[in-house]
């Protein structure tokens, strides 16, 4: 049963993870560490969550990473990340990863990978432009359709007919719903495997993970016994906690830094 944080009480389960000895903050970016906005690399953090992550990245055993279904090169560019940045980033949905001191992991697509999704793109653009409103996204390993701005009646033809190109083309690629964005992709990692990859990577004893959408509750579905799920605004969610907003992300990552830094004074 998820539960509804209270900011103004001591949450058991906020203190535990962060007393953890190797903690890992994981958290997606959009809705999440950003507001939702409708043109897609226009998102950045809001600054409240941008400051509670400076102020945990400077704590010993203190991991943060961003898990999004961005490519990397479009989560660096919207999280205004830098090379010197303490911030981990898994993109496409944990097949890609940079880390501090080490820069990105060498995973890239397969020629065939590549010529499929630009032929995919070269059918979608002049069909998606048909329909006000919606975007093509071109992805690492795939294409996202962005339905946002549109009607929703014009989202949802402009995703039936992006159904019929892939079903038709690419019928093995992975497909995914989100928050009026529909995915496909030729690698079928998701933000489950990449909770897997960081926990190692980092040797987190506890993991709290954050996110708003669809994607997001394969993550939260895998976090141990210790771990910390927690759901950004309604729908159903296999997380512990639901906060409302990116700003009540940035509060809860502050109690957690507080409480952090104080059992380690």
């Amino acid at each position: 049963m998820t539960r509804t944080w209270d900011p103004a009480s001591t949450d058991p389960d906020v203190v535990a993870i962060a007393r953890t000895p190797r903690l890992l903050v994981a958290l997606d970016f959009d809705g999440t560490a950003s507001e939702l906005v409708h043109e897609p690399m226009s998102a950045r953090a809001v600054p409240e969550v941008s400051d509670a992550i400076a102020r945990l990245t400077a704590l010993p055993h203190t991991t943060v990473a961003f898990v999004s279904g961005r490519s990397l090169a479009h989560l660096r560019e919207i999280a205004e990340h830098l090379d010197d940045s303490p911030v981990v980033l898994a993109g496409s949905h944990g097949a890609q990863y940079w880390y501090p001191g080490e820069g990105e992991q060498d995973i890239v697509p397969t020629a065939d990978e590549t010529a499929l999704r630009d032929a995919l793109l070269d059918e979608l653009a002049p069909l998606m432009a048909q329909y006000a409103g919606v975007a093509l996204e071109t992805k690492t390993f795939g294409i996202g359709i962005h339905g946002r701005p549109a009607e929703p009646t014009v989202e949802r033809a402009a995703f039936s007919q992006a159904d019929e190109v892939l079903a038709r083309r690419a019928p093995h690629w992975r497909r995914r719903t989100g928050d009026r964005i529909l995915e496909f992709s030729s690698r079928d990692e998701g933000k489950d495997a990449a909770i897997g990859v960081l926990r190692a990577h980092t040797g987190a004893t506890g993991v709290l993970f954050a996110g708003d959408d669809v994607t997001d509750e394969d993550a939260l579905q895998v976090l141990q016994t210790g771990d910390l799920g927690v759901r950004v605004g309604a729908g159903p969610s296999a997380a512990t906690l639901r906060v409302e907003s990116p700003q009540q992300i940035a509060e809860l990552l502050r109690v957690i830094a507080t409480e952090r830094g104080a059992s380690r004074e």
